[in-house]
């Protein structure tokens, strides 16, 4: 077993107090040419034409419903209400120029302009969205130390760890309508393009550490394009040829804010949407809004695992907690950790990993004949059918039905989905015990 760096569960500074950077200037737009239609990162039409801007089109991260945020297990069991910090409900209302001073005293190499589309999104967020906000707070306690690691090792400005606000609401398991998973939301071409597996067992593009990396290489890549931060992050929203027939549209200018009416329409609120979120992230204190705690293992380790294991091993060798061991490794699909096939990375609280060294192979011998199986060798049948209906319906020519053993599949989850008994699954196969494989065909009725 191979262990890893520690990485600690930090906290969020409530803002940053930094001497003011160089002066931004306030950009304006027009809100005539606002968009709030949706449309296909591939959009060829020409989207200059004006439409109205009486409800901003937020992402769809912030258009997630509470209820089904607060419904995700991190938030139910380990987001918790912050002890002291009040809630009033109450948002002040500020002055243009104090927004505009704010944004100038963060300390971003990203340029982040004040105009009414990002007070509009400020808006948003400090006003409908203010609890949601509360909860990415909370969890940005945890999530924040990684991405800023990764940027850092691509030598990426910090500020772009808000990416993810917008882009899932720091919700690992995110998954959008295009089918974009995971924190940074990618889609599973460009993951793999950036080395993400995705398997029908793993999915990295929800490994909070590998998704990051992988996140990280694509900015740069974005940025060794266009050489303008904010190109960027729209490139990241639509895709570089979206940003480059914007570009060719508005004669060849190489400025977000000018190329703008020609951009997708989703992607015209997408940089004001990350300017607004790197404002709430720092300023929510002056909005009243209280970041909900975290109980979230104050330090984790990882582990290198070469053989297969399962989480309720891990329940009932090392005490661990179902629920913050899949939570901690959001990149597997199942209960299974598949490390027979190749080396996995589990993550574990310290506690549970002192455990888990501690009872050796034990851990991974704990029922492993119920709770694993292996696919060593398969018999065919060489019985006929008697008549045309004898393999009709799974039926075989003895008019018994049977199925095919699932990979991590038992003898109780299969006499469930096929209404019988374990007793009479094994009687029907001549079974002693409950050792079964995947691949293997077994009558049930």
């Amino acid at each position: 077993m191979t262990f890893k760096r520690t990485i600690p569960t930090l906290l969020l500074a409530a803002f940053f107090a930094a001497a003011p950077s160089a002066l931004h200037a306030q950009v304006e737009v027009d809100e005539e040419d606002i968009d709030l239609a949706e449309v296909d990162d591939d959009d060829d039409e020409d989207s200059s034409t004006a439409t109205s801007d009486e409800d901003i089109a937020l992402p769809d991260a912030m258009n997630a419903e509470l209820d089904s945020l607060l419904q995700e297990w991190n938030n139910k069991s380990y987001l918790i209400p912050e002890g002291d910090c009040t809630d009033n409900g109450v948002n002040p209302e500020f002055d243009r120029e104090t927004y505009i001073h704010r944004l100038q005293r963060l300390p971003n190499v990203i340029e982040m302009p004040y105009n009414d589309v990002v007070r509009k999104f400020i808006d948003q967020y400090t006003g409908r969205l203010r609890r949601t906000v509360s909860i990415i707070l909370g969890a940005s306690n945890f999530y924040t130390p990684i991405f800023e690691e990764a940027l850092e090792a691509y030598q990426l400005p910090l500020e772009l760890k808000y990416l993810p606000v917008i882009e899932s609401a720091l919700n690992p398991s995110a998954v959008s309508r295009a089918g974009a998973v995971g924190l940074w939301q990618f889609m599973i071409t460009t993951g793999k393009q950036y080395g993400l597996e995705v398997t029908s067992l793993i999915d990295e593009r929800r490994d909070p550490i590998k998704s990051s990396y992988a996140a990280a290489h694509y900015l740069k890549d974005l940025y060794d394009i266009f050489g303008d931060w904010t190109l960027v992050i729209a490139s990241y929203n639509c895709g570089p040829n979206n940003v480059r027939k914007a570009i060719s549209r508005a004669g060849g200018v190489k400025d977000y804010w000018q190329i703008y009416p020609y951009l997708p329409a989703e992607t015209r609120g997408y940089v004001p949407a990350f300017i607004a979120a790197n404002y709430v992230m720092n300023y929510y204190c002056e909005h009243n809004i209280c970041p909900a705690g975290t109980t979230l293992p104050a330090s984790t380790d990882t582990v290198s695992v070469t053989r297969n294991l399962h989480v309720d091993q891990l329940v009932g060798k090392c005490n661990a907690n179902a629920d913050e061991v899949r939570a901690l490794n959001p990149q597997y699909r199942t209960s299974l950790i598949p490390g027979d096939s190749h080396v996995c990375t589990l993550r574990l609280p310290t506690a549970t990993m002192a455990s888990f060294v501690a009872a050796g192979d034990s851990v991974y011998t704990w029922r492993a004949t119920e709770l694993l199986t292996s696919r060593r060798e398969v018999e065919v049948s060489q019985t006929r059918a008697t008549s045309g209906r004898g393999s009709r319906n799974g039926r075989n020519g003895r008019g018994g039905s049977r199925v095919t053993v699932r990979r991590g599949d038992t003898l109780g989850a299969i006499a469930k989905r096929n209404h019988t008994t374990v007793a009479k699954i094994r009687r029907l196969n001549g079974l002693r015990g409950n050792n079964i494989r995947a691949g293997q065909k077994l009558r049930v009725q």
